[in-house]
C-alpha cells in the first residue's frame, strides 16, 4: 500500500473548508494523459489555485493505475518546478463499488467517490459508510452522491435525472460519514447535457438551457449547514469549441452546457468542488482537428498534441479565474 502522503497530495478536508469560507469552488479537473496532466498543473500553478485531479475508473483502466500513480506524484514535482506549489488531490471520480475505492485508496488517491445513487436509498448508505468506515482509517476522504444525473461520460449513464431530495441529506450525512456531497439540481453529463425540446432558442438560435434549481440547493444548505456540496456534470460547452469542431469535420449537433454564470453564483455558495471533463475534451478535440486540417501532411503528435495542451490550459486558467474564483487560493 502507497499512501498519499508519500506522493505530496492533499485530502479535500482542508481545501474545502478554505473554498466555503472564502466563497469559491474548488477545480476538479478529468485526465487521462499526460498532455492533460501537464495543461491542469500549469494552469492551476500561474492561477494559484488548489485542484482536484479526477480519474475515473475508465481513465484508470486506459492509462493504467500504476502509471496513473506516478503521474500524480509528478504532478505534484512539477507543480514544484513550475514555482508554486499548490495544494492537489488525487481523486477518484465516481466510484462504484467499495473494491474499487479500497484499490484506488491503496495507490495512493487521496480522496474517492462512492457513487450509490444509482441503489435503493438504504443500500446507498450502506456501501457509502462502508467505504467511509475503511477510508477513514487512512485519511482519506470520501464524497457521496445523493439525486442522478442524466447523461453519458465515460462509464456513467443515465437516460433520466433525478433532483436529490433535500429531506434525505442530513439523514444521508450522519449515517454515512461522508466528507461532502454530490447532488442533482439540474446539471448532467456529457456534451449534450439537455435535448432540445428541454431549451428555449434566443433570437440567434442558440439553444438555452433550463437554470439550476437553486431553491434546492439553498434548502439542502439549509439542513446541512457548513457542509461541502459537489456539482458534477458542470462543463459550459463553449459554442465556440463546438463551432471549429464542426468547421474541422466534427459531427457535434445540439451540444449544449450550463451557462457559466449559474456556475459561479453556485461557486458562492456551500458548492465547494465544481466537476469539469467535457469542456476539455472539447478544447483539445477543437485544437487538434484544426492542426490537422490546416497541415495534412503532420503526423508528428507533438505538433497537434502541444496545441491541444495549449488550448486546454487557457480554458482551465478561464474557469479557474471567471468561474470558480479559487485563483490566489492556494
Amino acid at each position: 500500500m502507497v499512501s498519499y502522503k508519500e506522493l505530496g497530495l492533499v485530502n479535500s478536508r482542508e481545501i474545502f473548508t478554505n473554498a466555503f469560507k472564502g466563497g469559491y469552488a474548488i477545480p476538479a479537473f478529468n485526465f487521462n494523459n499526460m498532455e492533460q496532466m501537464q495543461a491542469i498543473v500549469q494552469a492551476c500553478v500561474e492561477t494559484k489555485s488548489p485542484v482536484i485531479l479526477q480519474i475515473s475508473s475508465g481513465a484508470r483502466k486506459y492509462a493504467n493505475q500504476t502509471l496513473l500513480r506516478y503521474m500524480a506524484q509528478g504532478a505534484v514535482e512539477y507543480a514544484k518546478e513550475l514555482g508554486c506549489n499548490i495544494p492537489i488531490v488525487l481523486h477518484l471520480d465516481h466510484g462504484d463499488s467499495f473494491e474499487l475505492c479500497k484499490s484506488c485508496i491503496e495507490y495512493g488517491f487521496s480522496s474517492v467517490m462512492i457513487d450509490g445513487s444509482h441503489l435503493s436509498y438504504d443500500e446507498n448508505v450502506a456501501l457509502t459508510k462502508r467505504v467511509v468506515e475503511y477510508a477513514h482509517q487512512h485519511d482519506v476522504t470520501v464524497e457521496g452522491e445523493l439525486g442522478v444525473l442524466a447523461g453519458v461520460e465515460d462509464d456513467v449513464s443515465a437516460e433520466k435525472s433525478s433532483y436529490t431530495r433535500p429531506e434525505e441529506v442530513e439523514d444521508f450525512v450522519k449515517k454515512t460519514g461522508v466528507d461532502s456531497l454530490a447532488i442533482s439540481i439540474g446539471t448532467s453529463h456529457g456534451a449534450n447535457k439537455f435535448k432540445p425540446e428541454q431549451c428555449i432558442r434566443n433570437e440567434k438560435g442558440v439553444l438555452i438551457p433550463p437554470p439550476l434549481r437553486f431553491d434546492i440547493l439553498k434548502e439542502i444548505e439549509k439542513r446541512i449547514p457548513g457542509f461541502p456540496i459537489v456539482l458534477h456534470g458542470s462543463s459550459s460547452v463553449p459554442q465556440d469549441l463546438v463551432v471549429t469542431i464542426n468547421q474541422y469535420g466534427g459531427g457535434i449537433k445540439d451540444a449544449v452546457g450550463i451557462p457559466e454564470e449559474q456556475l459561479r453564483e453556485a461557486a458562492k455558495s456551500a458548492v465547494c468542488k465544481v466537476n469539469i471533463d467535457s469542456d476539455g475534451r472539447l478544447a483539445m478535440t477543437a485544437a487538434v482537428r484544426e492542426v490537422l486540417a490546416n497541415n495534412p501532411a503532420e503526423f508528428d503528435p507533438r505538433k497537434y498534441l502541444g496545441p491541444a495542451r495549449e488550448s486546454l490550459k487557457n480554458l482551465y486558467m478561464h474557469k479557474v479565474k471567471n468561474v470558480l474564483g479559487s485563483d490566489n487560493k492556494a
